[in-house]
């Protein structure tokens, strides 16, 4: 694509050098000048933590061939320069005019909420793929196109929008019909799916995050519903396509998303108030069982996904089925088809005589989700280990967190996750506290050990049999963060160490 014929796309007039004289052809597109390469445009955008506009010199010596910023430079040379009122926003029509426009192409369904998300973007495409449908989808846990998957940025649900647009693109390329895209609060803010043509907007629920970056808890909602606002405002609207939400009848967040237009709405729950609801639930050691009420009918539904809470995202992801129109028989073969999703109370069985799972949980809702289901598991203890992360983080949930735990885990460690610039001690203080409040005593029912694998290995070892031991608030992510240093991180081995050590020690204390 040429500058000239992006410049239209992005409307803009402003325009510093000559394009008649250079008008480049661009090759790929970036925010980070360390991606910069020969062809490239950058996008200068000013952030909390760095302003894009300092690097500019260092992207065109990268081969930047033309350069998109916010306001007025000097000493630019004779580089194509245009400047825009909001580079987040011309970042994101840029990367998918680049791109091609992929999503116009695309059934686009969209995810978002606090807790949830994966699981229900995973099982909407799961259901999809079982109707026929070649459908990729987006993540934490990284992009899936077709039978390939790729992972995506540490620490990031929603790729930024040079990433995203280019996953859309290769959906397409390889022949796909529909993309499911878990959506953040984060991406919705910085115009990251701006570009993004949704055809269907999806709520899980909207509970206490990310409150050091929305501030209160009425803008993270707000945020939130930008989704659904998407439905109404989109400019590439698909002939023949309803626009569909999906929301989530027992939440708060209802009755705002609900004033919200569309061309149908459907509700999910467990109560019969909603329009997709489950009835005759039956937990078993080996999965759930339900019937799904809908307004096709009602169906049995199986999932070897445990507890509660994935009753309600397999509720999401059915309603979602109903309003494409799959047909029944694949939206079950799709749901039950999902046997694990990473770090989602994933099992961990090293011939232990206890119960051990890891869960990415890392919010109030979650972890009174999974101690919750922790409980039904076992008449013994349950034993967490968690922490919170620091720095830039949301530090408001930690006392309340620490509270849930204590009231919920019969015993706790309290450890650390990424710390950034903030100290280990200082976060892990803040959780204690909460657990302090409802009457717990560190030493006797909780503990802080601030490395993180010495806390596993901990938690694990204060483990007898019939116990259940929980291993929150990191998961799947494949680094640790100290001092906004990366450094390799692996949940799922350090877990297994500190199995293998409780066995060889009980073993060691068998042999005498």
């Amino acid at each position: 694509m040429r500058l000239s014929e992006l410049q239209v796309v992005l409307q803009t007039h402003t325009v510093v050098s000559t394009l008649a004289a250079r008008d480049p052809t661009i090759l790929h597109i970036t925010d980070d000048h360390r991606n910069v390469t020969a062809g490239s445009l950058f996008v200068a955008v000013s952030g909390k933590r760095f302003d894009g506009h300092s690097f500019i010199a260092e992207a065109l010596s990268r081969g930047a061939v033309a350069v998109i910023g916010e306001h007025a430079l000097d000493a630019l040379g004779t580089s194509p320069y245009l400047i825009v009122p909001n580079g987040r926003l011309a970042l994101a029509l840029a990367a998918a005019a680049i791109n091609g426009m992929p999503s116009r192409h695309l059934r686009m369904i969209g995810v978002t909420g606090t807790d949830g998300k994966t699981t229900t973007t995973t099982l909407i495409r799961s259901l999809l793929t079982a109707a026929g449908y070649t459908a990729g989808m987006v993540t934490t846990l990284g992009a899936t196109i077709g039978d390939h998957h790729l992972e995506t940025a540490v620490h990031t649900t929603t790729p930024g929008a040079p990433e995203l647009q280019a996953y859309l693109a290769q959906i397409v390329a390889a022949q796909g019909t529909h993309a499911v895209i878990e959506t953040t609060s984060h991406a919705l803010a910085q115009q990251r799916v701006v570009g993004c043509s949704f055809d269907v907007a999806v709520i899980t629920n909207i509970t206490h995050e990310h409150l050091d970056y929305h501030g209160t808890f009425a803008q993270y909602r707000d945020t939130k519903a930008e989704l659904f606002r998407s439905l109404r405002n989109d400019p590439l609207v698909k002939l023949d396509v309803p626009k569909v939400a999906v929301l989530n009848r027992a939440d708060p967040a209802y009755e705002l998303l609900h004033e919200l237009a569309a061309d149908q709405q459907l509700s999910y729950g467990l109560s019969d108030e909603a329009d997709v609801y489950a009835t005759d639930i039956v937990y078993t050691p080996t999965g759930t069982h339900f019937v799904c009420h809908t307004p096709v009918g009602a169906f049995p539904l199986s999932l070897v996904l445990p507890g509660a809470h994935n009753v309600a995202n397999a509720l999401a992801a059915s309603a979602v089925g109903v309003a494409l129109q799959v047909p029944v028989t694949a939206i079950q073969q799709g749901l039950a088809a999902v046997q694990q999703i990473t770090a989602r109370m994933t099992r961990v069985a090293q011939g232990q005589p206890f119960e051990v799972y890891v869960d990415y949980a890392h919010t109030p809702n979650a972890l009174t989700q999974i101690l919750t289901f922790a409980r039904q598991l076992t008449h013994g203890r349950v034993i967490l280990v968690f922490g919170l992360s620091g720095g830039p983080r949301d530090s408001s949930k930690r006392p309340l967190m620490g509270r849930i735990a204590g009231q919920m885990a019969d015993q706790l460690v309290i450890t650390s996750v990424d710390w950034y610039d903030e100290h280990v001690d200082a976060i892990t203080h803040q959780i204690a506290a909460g657990c302090a409040e409802v009457g717990r005593r560190e030493g006797t029912d909780f503990w802080r050990v601030l490395d993180r694998r010495a806390g596993i290995s901990t938690g694990i070892a204060l483990a007898a049999p019939g116990d259940v031991v929980i291993i929150a608030g990191k998961g799947h992510e494949r680094v640790i963060t100290y001092g906004y240093v990366d450094q390799p991180w692996d949940e799922f081995a350090a877990v297994r160490d500190g199995i293998a050590q409780w066995l060889a020690q009980h073993d060691h204390t068998a042999e005498r």
